[in-house]
């Protein structure tokens, strides 16, 4: 399995996702996540920087809020109608709702519940963040061609569409 991360290869990687405190956001799990290269499967700046390196290497990549979830936008944050949401539905700061947009599915935040309006954020959780992603190449190959059809690995057993 040797190689280089280009694209149209397949590789694995485990990896630590820390905000600029510190703080760990995420993590892979036990192993390693795998993804197709130059299809825009991780966020851009991670993918640019790991472009060239082979089984073993371990990186330190810092992806700034343009390469990584966007910026954090004002314009993001819109009022709903308290009574547009089930009366059965328990609302709190930082409940997650998914809806249907022009674009696909997005995510709602409950960012204030007011009397009768509720401040809705759309903003991803790490828009504006600066990611800190600690990261080891454990596996390079080559995709094969359903996988570069279609823009994504197709993993043994379990996939979904």
């Amino acid at each position: 399995m040797s190689g280089k991360v280009s694209k149209n290869n397949v590789v694995g990687f485990t990896y630590t996702l820390q905000d600029s405190n510190g703080v760990l956001l995420d993590q892979s799990e036990d192993e390693a996540l795998e993804y197709l290269q130059g299809h825009q499967n991780i966020v851009p700046g991670l993918e640019s920087a790991l472009e060239g390196l082979s089984v073993g290497d371990k990186q330190v990549v810092v992806v700034l809020p343009e390469e990584g979830y966007g910026l954090w936008e004002q314009d993001l944050i819109q009022p709903f109608p308290r009574d547009a949401f089930p009366d059965d539905l328990e609302l709190y700061v930082g409940l997650e709702l998914e809806t249907e947009s022009g674009h696909g599915p997005i995510v709602l935040r409950v960012q204030e519940i007011q009397e009768d309006q509720v401040m809705m954020d759309a903003n991803h959780p790490l828009a504006g963040e600066t990611l800190h992603f600690s990261v080891e190449i454990k596996s390079v190959r080559p995709a094969t061609p359903e996988e570069i059809e279609h823009g994504h690995v197709h993993s043994k057993g379990h996939h979904h569409h």
